[in-house]
């Protein structure tokens, strides 16, 4: 085993809470490691971005804030401290300015995550910024020296201080994988069942709605859930259903998952009109008009949400305009269980809250911090997640410069 002795403190985890947290140490004076296990950085950053990077979003704060699962605590203070604002000026700092689009979610102006990677990278070499890939976090020797595994065979490394932001287990074939989990727990740390988030869920269509519709939108409809209404986009696929509207609602969905062996809810498929608007347009429909045209003409129904409303009703569909206004507004769907954890876009779950100080130190191993989706904690897509890996990342960096100041 080949031993190295780094002066400064190490951050595991190259992505968006890492090298946040490597440049926050950087720009303090310290002489920085990162250790990522995959062959580059923020692989998952550069994925997630290819079809427009969505940083954050430009809501109301106290809305804002409301998204995140649980509420307050330390994740809302570290946002608090980096704002939405903050990561745009920051953005831009890095010469890549940032636009708020139409559903107010904000992107880089170039909309892709690479040129935004490229300009962090050459910021972090010329703070620098040590980057060792390849390097698989096994845990800590007897001694207390960090332990990888490595292309050229196990290595230890000795720091003054370490930050762990290893993700958490959506999407392990770009580096988040979990394989923390059993490390922190073998050391005493509790650590919250990972689960998926922002992500599908089963549905048991018919073999036809399965074939015909699967691939196919629902556009501009809202969810319902309990009290819970969430507005937004849902895809069709051969297994159930998936998008942004069941994202934002997943929290709510996977709680009352363990409550039950299925969660019925409602999909209004015209959301912009009211009940009584939509029975006297179908009632216009002219005489003898087919139902699939007075779905279409008069309810403006698109082919893939006139299937849902027929898969919705079984077989006896109510052609009464009254009653097929009522359905459209309220077609029930019943899901059944999370998509696995692999398809997901992020997952909850982790190291809780309060298994860290206000440093986000870990209480149990004085100079370990940890930040970003290894934390237990939620939020549906739409810049959210990534607000909260840059906050948390910066915010333990913070308290890691705070507790080696004390040293």
């Amino acid at each position: 085993m080949t031993e190295i002795l780094e002066n400064g403190p190490a951050v595991i985890g190259g992505g968006p809470a890492g090298l946040m947290a490597a440049e926050v140490l950087a720009r303090a004076g310290h002489a920085v490691t990162v250790y990522d296990r995959m062959p580059s950085p923020a692989r998952k950053l550069l994925i997630a971005g290819r079809g427009g990077l969505n940083l954050t979003h430009s809501e109301p704060r106290a809305d804002f804030l409301g998204r995140y699962h649980p509420p307050g605590g330390h994740l809302a203070e570290s946002i608090e401290a980096f704002s939405p604002e903050a990561l745009r000026a920051w953005c831009a700092d890095l010469g890549q300015p940032t636009f708020v689009g139409s559903s107010g979610r904000v992107f880089p102006e170039s909309f892709k995550a690479s040129p935004l990677l490229r300009a962090w990278l050459a910021r972090l070499d010329a703070l620098g910024v040590t980057i060792r890939t390849r390097y698989r976090f096994v845990g800590w020797s007897e001694a207390g020296a960090v332990v990888f595994e490595t292309p050229e065979g196990r290595i230890e490394a000795r720091h003054t201080s370490l930050l762990l932001a290893l993700g958490g287990a959506s999407w392990p074939r770009l580096g988040s994988d979990g394989a923390w989990v059993p490390i922190l727990e073998g050391r005493g740390i509790p650590v919250t069942p990972l689960e998926a988030s922002n992500v599908g869920f089963s549905v048991d269509w018919s073999p036809v709605f399965a074939e015909r519709f699967a691939g196919q939108p629902l556009k501009r409809i809202a969810l319902t859930i309990a009290d819970r209404r969430v507005r937004g986009e849902a895809m069709i696929t051969a297994e159930g259903i998936e998008g942004g509207v069941l994202y934002a609602a997943s929290h709510a969905i996977r709680a009352a998952l363990a409550a039950g062996p299925d969660v019925p809810i409602t999909l209004d498929l015209r959301p912009d009109c009211s009940e009584p608007a939509l029975a006297q347009a179908l009632r216009r429909g002219k005489p003898g008009e087919s139902l699939s045209n007075r779905l279409r003409k008069g309810a403006g129904l698109s082919p893939a949400a006139a299937g849902f409303l027929r898969e919705a009703a079984g077989p006896h569909l109510s052609a009464e305009a009254s009653a097929l206004a009522a359905l459209i507004k309220a077609a029930p769907l019943r899901l059944r269980a999370p998509h696995a954890i692999a398809r997901a876009i992020s997952s909850a779950g982790g190291v809780p809250f309060g298994q860290i100080d206000d440093r986000f130190m870990l209480r149990a191993r004085p100079g370990t911090f940890v930040a970003g989706e290894m934390l237990d904690w939620d939020a549906p897509t739409g810049g959210y997640l990534l607000q909260g890996a840059f906050a948390s990342g910066c915010a333990a960096a913070e308290g890691m410069r705070a507790w080696m100041a004390r040293i």
